[in-house]
């Protein structure tokens, strides 16, 4: 009797925990995964895979055709690191300093090679696979950078997969949905030039500070009065720089923060009142103030095909009361949307256990979640692209 796909995946488990966790130790910051690329490449073609580097500056590609099929899809993970330094006591953390596998990466990196490994040894698919390993996730723009690679005029796809570990989900559960999955993210920087002054003397002055307060309870109102309550959306202010010293009104000021929402049409509206709202405030208080708004990902809206078949197979896998097929959306970003706005795709959480939460210092992926992702990605080729068809 053939084992099962969750079966020989675990029977892979040893071998691809130990990948995982000298991935783990030696973390890499986005588009700077040059280790990391080349071990995924090495072990793709160890297992006979067709290799591309260099797609987004260090992304990689494995190509699998098997039969005469014409269907293809893209399974696809994300390698990067965050700035962050590790504070755990396993024994392979981080040796960058500065610099760690927070948000597990790793792990979806291990699980779509293990993915590779399977599908490679069974073969029982018909069509070609394309194995997308992507840099840089964390919004430097590692997804865009790939499809303005030529990614999917190189290695085209009917339907692309992701998927994202949870922490404090079961190992063995998944979570998924339709419709829009993430929120689309936007980053902005607002600079404020007003006129320095002594501090005794603030009818000289026109403060940057008094403006930038201003601007900053200002922009509050624009999700609570101009977007819709039946729409989300999201701004947070969360930087404000000024000043060097105790009796002095400087004479610049600067603000940050992010913008997040679920349709591309409302980050528009906000931007448009931000400008509208920063300008002015700076005006009135005759200062003159600039807005930089930079869409760093777009909102994720999943295929209801293939988050049906996602989920299809997760149930196969593990039993329909393991999967939630309506699970919440939420407000975090994910830049895999830019790939699904081009081809219909899925994207699945899979659990992690009681782990420390994503993008802390103590946080870290759970291997017994390895085989659950390898098999889930397998299974999925297989049935989308099942032998004894054409198309």
């Amino acid at each position: 009797m053939t084992d099962s796909p969750l079966d020989r995946a675990r029977s892979y488990q040893a071998e691809l925990a130990a990948i995982r966790q000298d991935i783990h130790a030696h973390p890499e910051l986005g588009l700077e995964e040059h280790r990391t690329a080349e071990i995924v490449a090495q072990k793709l073609a160890e297992w006979g895979i067709e290799v591309h580097r260099g797609i987004g500056v260090t992304g990689v590609v494995g190509v699998l055709r098997n039969g005469n099929g014409q269907a293809s899809i893209g399974l696809r993970a994300d390698m990067d690191a965050l700035p962050v330094t590790e504070i755990t006591d396993v024994p392979y953390a981080s040796t960058n300093p500065g610099r760690m596998h927070a948000c597990g990466h790793d792990g979806h990196t291990t699980m779509l090679l293990g993915a590779a490994k399977y599908l490679a040894e069974t073969r029982n698919f018909n069509g070609t696979v394309n194995f997308i390993f992507q840099p840089a996730e964390e919004g430097v723009g590692g997804a865009l950078a790939m499809l303005n690679d030529g990614l999917f005029e190189r290695f085209p796809c009917d339907a692309v997969y992701g998927m994202h570990n949870r922490p404090g989900m079961p190992v063995g559960q998944f979570a998924l949905g339709t419709g829009a999955r993430s929120a689309g993210g936007a980053f902005f920087d607002i600079e404020i030039t007003g006129k320095g002054a002594h501090g005794a003397r603030p009818e000289q002055s026109i403060d940057p500070v008094l403006v930038a307060c201003h601007i900053g309870t200002a922009l509050q109102s624009i999700v609570s009065r101009n977007i819709s309550p039946n729409d989300t959306g999201v701004l947070s202010v969360t930087r404000i720089l000024s000043g060097d010293a105790y009796n002095v009104i400087p004479q610049s000021a600067s603000m940050s923060g992010t913008v997040r929402t679920m349709k591309r049409e409302t980050m528009t509206q906000i931007e448009t009142n931000m400008r509208r709202m920063v300008e002015a405030v700076a005006t009135g208080f005759g200062a003159t103030a600039t807005l930089d708004f930079r869409v760093i990902f777009a909102p994720m809206v999943a295929a209801d095909d293939e988050a049906l078949l996602m989920g299809d197979v997760a149930a196969e896998l593990v039993g329909e009361d393991k999967v939630r097929r309506d699970a919440p959306a939420g407000m975090g970003s994910e830049d895999f949307s830019f790939m699904m706005e081009k081809v219909p795709g899925a994207h699945i959480g899979i659990g992690n256990g009681p782990s420390a939460a994503l993008h802390n210092h103590l946080y870290n992926f759970n291997d017994e979640a390895i085989p659950f992702g390898v098999a889930l990605w397998a299974r999925i080729a297989e049935r989308k692209m099942p032998k004894g068809t054409e198309a």
